[in-house]
This record gives structure tokens, C-alpha cells and sequence, in this order.
């Protein structure tokens, strides 16, 4: 059971907690007449994946009379990139800013997928409120109970909202139940709404202005501004996104004054200022308690740091700023055509700028040339990226399978980080070899508990505990939904094909939430593959020794099958430092050398395929075998 305790004041403690945990979109509307701190309400809305936020958010937006809704008239107005539309799911936190009943009303739109819970915390950390949505047709899922451990540990002020109650045949008692049971909400705390239809999103704004907590500062002290995230505009540069924890920034063209990276120790001057309304938009003053943006017509991207803090006095104490993400996964990203290097280069470098947890460093293969290793939160975090990549800076790519991050005990002491199999060192120098673990939380109905059980065993996941969250819900039904099973497993036996696997087994069911707990040692072996006995280091690969071979077998007979036939066979062949353990051929073309004979002279025939033979084993030799860009991108699928 996961009841509230509100025992902590977020607002006195805000600038001890907010800057621990990290910080996010706050956007504030600043106006010509400042806004006062006690009119201004900031929250977010958290949920698991699908349970409509986004859509809740364009209702919210209706309800004010926001002009830019009725102008654009088209869905997930919050979602500003073509891949969220496409999609149907949120990636960056976005935000908005409302007018209800004389009080500003600052909305952040979160992501629900559990590869971008980054995205949440730094949200959460940004607000004093948060809107806790729960679909009425699935009810309470993994990522929903997540997100509520991480606003009451910020100690956020939470309101549960019922969404979708429009749907048919929904049972919103029952949904009522689970929300008192599992979360320790009351009845009537709940607000009922249709993201769909509007219903109760009136009433939602009316509790917003009742019980949200207005935010903390001091307008008359020195400058104090968290750089919280920033991106690359082609008119403006730079822009970044500051939250105002003290004092204000006034912008008059031609006599901006001095802004003080104090952490970098540089300086600047702004060439606009604004607020997200949701689109940027120009402003004079950006006050206390207030978010918005500053341009700063810079074009060196590397310029700003995200977590900085922002100043007109030099001599100001720094904000702690907050953690940057460490990454859970790595591929390398090589461009198809080697001139796009430097375009890919500056594609990912003005990515990062705008997304933290995204990190890259030069990777060079002698068969697809220069890429770059990049780091991820997880498989649709890489996806996204790949897919951002490929429209909007049309770069064609190649991606490697994803890895994990190992960390390697040499027998002298040295101590290595190996995020790619080439890194590994010599095998006879080596002590300890250790893998992340993670602790998933898997929560499903019970029907599926036994083959999920198996999944987990079979990713050799460690039992951890079988949790029956309605143990105290009279109701049998409520009781045989919520079963929560915790796992210990690999990070490696995440990443590759276990949520799509969950939710196969389950029918859709299943939702999953993970956390990482540390490093263990492992028998964790480097396979080489061979194409005509020359190593193709890109489709080289770390396993545990007992699962390697079974793994190759399966990645060469996939290259048998994508790999181009050629004048003479071609040895495919996988090995664990000499020893081979596992081997393909694809065959060779064979040219009919006796077709011209006639009659029956056997030993003439003889003679000529003796011939082609040696001819064949001498092609062999010199040979060499190109592997199509079709193949290879087959072939790094698997």
C-alpha cells in the first residue's frame, strides 16, 4: 500500500529540493504588470502512458479560451514535434500558460513512457502541484504509481483525476476503489473528467485555484535564474529556459545589461525575452517565480550549460542546479554516406542542447568509417533520436546493436568503463567483469503471473516478491487485478526485447517501471564475427558466456540469408577469442564448365570441375566479400 504523507513543506524547501532533484518547463506568462506570486498556480500532470494527458491539456486549454487552440484547431497542441504527433505520445515536457478566474495557471504536459521518466522528475521538481490522471479503463498502472512516489517525495501537492469516463462500459466505482485503495486518496478528492468531450475540466480548473500552492522568492534580491533547458532556433541561436527564483530580468532593445553564467563564468547579453504561451512569445519583464526564455543570438552551442545559473551580479551564490541523467544503453551511429559526418555531427550536437539525457562521443570502424557512440535512456529514446535525425536534418543511418555499460577489474588493479565490445581488454588480463542490474516492477493481473514469472527466469531474472497491492479491498475482483511482481535482472535483458515480449504475454495488459541498483560480476564473454575469416568488429558483441553461442547461431543464420552469394563460399563464423562456436556457409555460385562438351567423356568433365575448383579456392583467397548496406541493416536488427 502507497499512502500520501505530506509531513514536508516543498515551498520552504524549495530551493534545497528542487535543485537536488533537477528542474524543468515552469512556464510562467509574463506580463506588462507583473503577476503576484499568490495569483499563480504551476502544475503538472503525471500519468502512465496512453491515459491522455496530452488531450486533457487541449480541453484545459478550450475551457480559457486560449486563442492559439481556437486558431490552429487541431489535436495535442502541446506536442510540437511531427514524431509526437505521428506517434500519439508525448517525448518533451511542454507547457502552456492559463488565465482561470484572475489567477495564472501554468500547465506542464509530461511524458508517460517509462524511457523519458527523466523528463517527469524534472518537471515535478519545477512545480508545487501535480494532476495524478488514471485512465478509467485501465486504471492504476506501473508508471502511474512511479510517478506518484516521485511528486510525494518532492512533496508535492497531488490531485487525482479520473480521465476518460466517457468510455462504455467503464467501471468508474471501481476505478474510485482502486484510486482510495492504492493510493490513499479520499472519494470525494477525486475529479472526474473527459479529456474527449471536456466534461469536468471546469470543475478540474476550480480545484486547481482551491488547493494548489502558489510558488515562493524575492522579487527585490539579486538575479537568480536556473537554466533548466535550452535549443537551437535559426533566428534567435541560442535560446534558453530559465525559471526566476529571485529578482527579474528586464529587457530594453539596445541597453540589455550583463547576464552572468556563474558556473562557466562568462558573460552575455540577451537579444529577446519571453514566455512560452505555448509558442514563444516576446516580453519586457520576466518577474519572481516566473519561467520563460532569453535569446541570445548566439550560435556556438556548446556555450550554455543546462543546470547554470543565471545572474546580473557576478558575485552571486549558484543554484545546485541538478543531476544530469546517466544513460542506460549505447549504439553507434554511423552515416551512410561518410560526407554527412560533420552534418551529423552538428545534428546531434543541437539535439543534446535540447536534450540532456542524450549523449555522444567519435567512434571510428575501418568497414563503415567515422560515427559516434551515443548513450540512451532506453530502446524508444534511441529510436526517436534516429528517427529526429533522418527527417529533420535528412541524415541517412546506420545504427549498431545497443549495449550496456560494463565496468572492468584488471588483474594490476585498473579500473575501466566498456561501453562497446572493441574496448574490452585482452581476456588473460582481466579479473571481474560486472553488468548492471535493475529492479522491475512488473504489475499485471493475475492470469498472466505464471507465464511472466517464466519470461523473467528465462532473461535470468532473480525473484525478488509477488505484491497484492487490493489486500485490503474486500472486493475479489479489485484483487486479482493488481498483482505486482519484482524482478532482479540484467539491464541487457531490458533493452532488447523483454517489453515487447511483456506485453505479448500479457495481451496489453502488463506495465513495467525499473530502477537501477548496481553493478554485479558476470562471466561476460566478447563473440567476434568473421565474414571469409576477417573480423567485422560493428557486429562484434558482449554476452554471458552460457548464452553466446545460441545468440551467434542465430545472428549467422540470419547473414546466411541476407549476405550475397559470390564466385566462392563464404565462411561465416562466430568465435570466443580462438575458439569458433559457431559457423555458416553461404554457398558459391557454380558455373556449368561443362556445357560445351558433348557425349559422355567423363574423364574430360572430371577434369574441368577439378579445375574450377582450384580456381575457386584461389578466388577465395583473394578475394573479399562486400556486405550490402540492406544486409548489414538486416543483419544489426536481429
Amino acid at each position: 500500500m502507497y499512502k500520501r504523507n505530506h509531513k514536508r513543506d516543498f515551498r520552504s524547501e524549495v530551493d534545497q529540493t528542487y535543485f537536488k532533484k533537477s528542474t524543468a518547463l515552469d512556464i510562467i506568462h509574463c506580463m506588462s504588470n507583473s503577476t503576484p506570486l499568490e495569483k499563480i498556480r504551476n502544475f503538472s500532470i503525471i500519468a502512465h502512458i496512453d491515459h491522455g494527458k496530452s488531450t486533457l491539456a487541449d480541453r484545459m486549454l478550450e475551457a480559457v479560451q486560449n486563442e492559439d487552440i481556437k486558431r490552429k484547431k487541431k489535436n495535442r497542441l502541446l506536442d510540437k514535434l511531427d514524431l509526437e504527433q505521428e506517434k500519439g505520445i508525448t517525448i518533451k515536457l511542454q507547457a502552456c500558460k492559463m488565465t482561470w478566474k484572475d489567477h495564472q495557471l501554468n500547465l506542464i504536459d509530461t511524458p508517460g513512457h517509462v524511457d523519458f521518466s527523466y523528463e517527469v522528475s524534472r518537471s515535478l521538481a519545477a512545480c508545487e502541484s501535480a494532476l495524478l490522471l488514471v485512465d478509467a479503463s485501465q486504471g492504476i498502472q506501473a508508471q502511474t504509481i512511479s510517478n506518484t512516489r516521485k511528486a510525494l517525495d518532492l512533496g508535492l501537492k497531488l490531485i487525482p483525476v479520473l480521465n476518460k469516463i466517457d468510455l462504455p462500459n467503464v467501471k468508474i466505482d471501481e476505478r474510485e476503489k482502486e484510486i482510495e485503495a492504492l493510493l490513499g486518496f479520499k472519494k470525494e478528492e477525486i475529479v472526474k473528467v473527459s479529456g474527449k468531450t471536456g466534461e469536468g475540466v471546469e470543475d478540474l480548473l476550480d480545484r486547481i485555484v482551491e488547493q494548489c500552492p502558489s510558488p515562493a522568492g524575492d522579487t527585490d534580491a539579486p538575479l537568480k535564474a536556473l537554466v533548466f533547458d535550452s535549443f537551437y532556433d535559426e533566428h534567435r541561436g541560442v535560446v534558453i529556459a530559465i525559471r526566476i527564483f529571485d529578482g527579474k530580468i528586464k529587457y530594453i532593445p539596445g541597453k540589455a545589461e550583463d547576464l552572468h553564467m556563474l558556473q562557466r563564468g562568462q558573460s552575455f547579453k540577451p537579444t529577446e525575452i519571453g514566455i512560452f504561451n505555448p509558442d514563444l512569445e516576446e516580453t519586457e519583464t520576466l518577474n519572481t517565480g516566473e519561467v520563460g526564455y532569453i535569446a541570445t543570438g548566439m550560435k556556438d552551442i556548446s556555450f550554455f550549460t543546462v543546470g547554470d545559473t543565471i545572474s546580473n551580479q557576478k558575485n552571486t551564490v549558484p543554484l545546485h542546479g541538478y543531476q544530469v541523467p546517466k544513460p542506460n544503453m549505447y549504439a553507434t551511429f554511423f552515416p551512410t554516406d561518410t560526407e554527412e559526418y560533420e552534418g551529423l555531427k552538428i545534428a546531434l550536437t543541437k539535439l543534446s542542447l535540447n536534450d540532456a539525457s542524450l549523449t555522444f562521443a567519435d567512434q571510428r570502424s575501418n568497414l563503415l568509417g567515422s560515427g559516434f557512440r551515443c548513450g540512451f535512456l532506453g530502446l524508444l529514446h534511441m529510436d526517436i533520436v534516429q528517427e529526429r535525425l533522418e527527417r529533420e536534418y535528412d541524415i541517412d543511418l546506420i545504427v549498431t546493436a545497443p549495449t550496456v555499460e560494463y565496468q572492468v577489474t584488471k588483474i594490476d588493479g585498473e579500473e575501466l568503463v566498456i561501453q562497446a565490445p572493441h574496448e574490452l581488454p585482452d581476456p588473460a588480463s582481466i579479473k571481474e567483469i560486472r553488468e548492471p542490474w535493475v529492479r522491475a516492477e512488473i504489475m499485471t493481473p493475475e492470469q498472466y503471473l505464471g507465464d511472466l514469472m517464466a519470461l523473467c527466469q528465462l532473461k535470468r531474472g532473480q525473484y525478488v516478491n509477488t505484491k497484492y497491492l487490493h489486500s485490503n479491498v474486500s472486493d475479489i475482483q479489485l484483487k486479482d487485478q493488481y498483482i505486482v511482481l519484482e524482478y532482479d535482472m540484467p539491464l541487457v535483458s531490458l533493452i532488447s526485447n523483454f517489453f515487447d515480449q511483456m506485453k505479448n504475454i500479457s495481451s496489453g495488459y502488463a506495465s513495467m517501471e525499473y530502477e537501477f541498483i548496481d553493478y554485479f560480476p558476470a562471466d561476460i564473454v566478447k563473440v567476434s564475427i568473421l565474414v571469409n575469416h576477417d573480423e567485422v568488429s560493428v557486429l562484434d558483441f558482449l554476452e554471458v558466456r552460457d548464452e553466446a553461442r545460441s545468440k551467434a547461431v542465430k545472428l549467422l543464420e540470419v547473414m546466411k540469408t541476407v549476405i550475397p552469394r559470390q564466385q566462392f563460399s563464404i565462411p561465416l563464423q562466430a568465435a570466443i577469442g580462438s575458439q569458433i562456436i559457431a559457423r555458416e556457409d553461404v554457398k558459391a555460385f557454380r558455373k556449368d564448365v561443362t556445357a560445351k562438351l558433348y557425349g559422355g567423356d567423363y574423364s574430360r568433365k572430371k577434369k574441368l570441375l577439378e579445375k574450377q575448383k582450384k580456381g575457386k579456392k584461389r578466388l577465395k583467397q583473394i578475394g573479399q566479400v562486400h556486405i550490402p548496406q540492406d544486409a548489414f541493416l538486416a543483419i544489426l536488427k536481429t
